[in-house]
């Protein structure tokens, strides 16, 4: 399974609309004969009053976008069936996909199972192909996903499969016309149902949709793929808008959200050096509750989310959107936890309610600065801090490095700067003991 890269930074420009940023059993049988059966998943209802049904018993997405390798399945799906996740997406399938399937098969989760399609990330992401012209690509999409399909779609960790990601709203990004765009974006359109067409040939029993950034795709698959049996949308700090624009579209097939969360680095203002404000991580734990909340104030139309992201990478983009940053969970795990499971967890990260740095606009190269902040812990754990560097904003580099710092007690902190000119992020880590980390930031500004 190729995961979708998490340190990669969203590119959005303007919405393409107004309003938004946007379990498989096994079947016993004889033993001469006995094999895993997929689950039956359909889409089934009437307009406004539709259900996701998985062997004929309703089934709302409760989910996560999977991040750790396919290796790991194995480690990690019994912590997300702790938290209530039942159900994993992806971003790609092929020939290692299988110990991803059967994990999760086995922990009582199925896979929104992607496929890459160019431009849009993942395998070729540097390409943009013609989907006018490129015959040759498509053909070869058209024999390779129906022949992933065909190898798992009797594995009873598939929940159904998802053409693409992001592609209609990344052809802008191309230096092509707005004409060039438009016709790019409706020859997509009319191959992601030749897709739909050649997946539900090979596997009637699992819906097709197609993943896309902003609501403005949905036009698009509304006219020229009605194959798809479900709509698919990444949406973040503005998922509330999410259901006014599916109703002002009259569109006729419900949606999911495949991947949710708080403002991204795209739809943030800038703060006082320049760069996105990063939400808090206060304001991150209930961007997670809302957009959950949000999904399901509309059921008969809405049949779930997978929330961006359980990832573990201690990086820039790990910090803003993982709930598993480094292996510790954090507030947003938390707050999806108690969505899914409806429990309240016993142990939960140190709250970080201020952060404040000394001279934020013109912190000397080489010099000193302070670091403050306000942190608790709801057990009343003992809290040890570390400080980390992003470069991001100088370099372009998404890895953090080490601050050299002196704890001053009290959550306050002297910083050595960083030598080079720029704007960087530092990072406060306030760790628990038992697994779970709060994590503040804000930007600096190195001034000779």
């Amino acid at each position: 399974m190729t995961p979708r890269p998490p340190t990669r930074t969203r590119r959005f420009a303007a919405p393409l609309t107004a309003g938004v940023l946007a379990v498989g059993a096994l079947i016993a049988l004889p033993a001469a004969q006995a094999h895993a059966v997929g689950s039956i998943v359909k889409v089934t209802g009437s307009q406004g009053s539709w259900q996701l049904t998985v062997d004929g018993q309703p089934y709302q997405v409760k989910g996560l976008t999977w991040g750790p390798s396919v290796a790991d399945a194995e480690k990690y799906m019994p912590d997300l069936q702790s938290m209530g996740v039942n159900t994993i997406r992806t971003w790609g399938t092929d020939a290692t996909s299988k110990p991803l399937f059967d994990s999760a098969a086995a922990h009582g989760i199925k896979v929104v199972a992607g496929f890459w399609l160019q431009p849009g990330g993942g395998p070729g992401s540097g390409g943009c192909v013609n989907y006018l012209t490129d015959t040759a690509y498509k053909n070869q999409m058209l024999d390779e996903f129906p022949k992933w399909v065909q190898t798992y779609k009797d594995n009873p960790g598939v929940l159904m499969w998802d053409v693409g990601n992001e592609v209609i709203l990344t052809m802008q990004d191309h230096g092509l016309s707005a004409a060039e765009v438009e016709a790019r974006r409706v020859g997509y359109a009319k191959f992601v149902n030749q897709l739909a067409q050649a997946i539900h040939a090979a596997d009637p029993n699992h819906p097709v949709t197609s993943t896309d950034a902003y609501t403005g795709a949905w036009p698009y698959y509304k006219q020229y793929a009605p194959d798809l049996d479900l709509l698919a949308v990444n949406s973040y700090g503005a998922i509330g808008n999410v259901y006014n624009d599916w109703v002002a579209g009259g569109y006729t097939k419900p949606y999911i959200v495949t991947e949710g969360g708080p403002s991204g680095e795209w739809e943030v203002a800038n703060d006082v050096n320049g760069v996105p404000t990063e939400p808090t991580d206060v304001q991150k734990r209930d961007g997670y509750a809302n957009s959950v909340a949000a999904v399901n104030a509309h059921p008969g139309v809405s049949l779930g989310v997978t929330e961006f992201h359980y990832g573990l990478e201690n990086d820039f983009g790990g910090v803003w959107l993982n709930t598993f940053t480094g292996g510790w969970r954090r507030l947003g795990y938390y707050a999806l936890s108690s969505a899914y499971s409806g429990q309240t967890p016993a142990n939960t990260p140190p709250v970080i309610s201020s952060m404040a740095v000394s001279n934020q606009t013109a912190v000397p190269a080489g010099g000193t600065f302070t670091v403050n902040v306000t942190a608790s812990d709801p057990q009343g754990d003992p809290i040890r801090y570390n400080l980390m560097y992003s470069n991001k904003y100088t370099t372009g580099g998404t890895g953090l490095t080490n601050v050299s710092f002196t704890d001053n007690g009290n959550g306050s902190f002297t910083a050595k700067a960083p030598e080079t000119l720029g704007v960087w992020k530092v990072y406060v880590y306030a760790f628990d003991g038992q697994g779970n980390v709060g994590i503040e930031q804000k930007s600096i500004k190195v001034v000779p």
